[in-house]
């Protein structure tokens, strides 16, 4: 039998999508859509990261 948590877990996978999408976007004007991917995928994995063990610890 599987036990249910009280709630269901937080989806910080949201936020290494739009991480990737915003930092291309910025990258654009600039020239340097490789390196606004890359960015925005670093800083949106850094926030997952947080949310998922901040969730981890309740």
């Amino acid at each position: 039998m599987t036990t249910s948590s009280s709630r269901p877990p937080a989806a910080g996978g949201v936020l290494i999508a739009l991480g990737a999408i915003i930092g291309t976007a910025i990258g654009l004007p600039f020239g340097e859509t490789t390196l606004g991917f890359l960015a925005g995928l670093a800083l949106g994995i850094a926030a997952a990261l947080v949310i998922w063990r901040r969730d981890r610890r309740r």
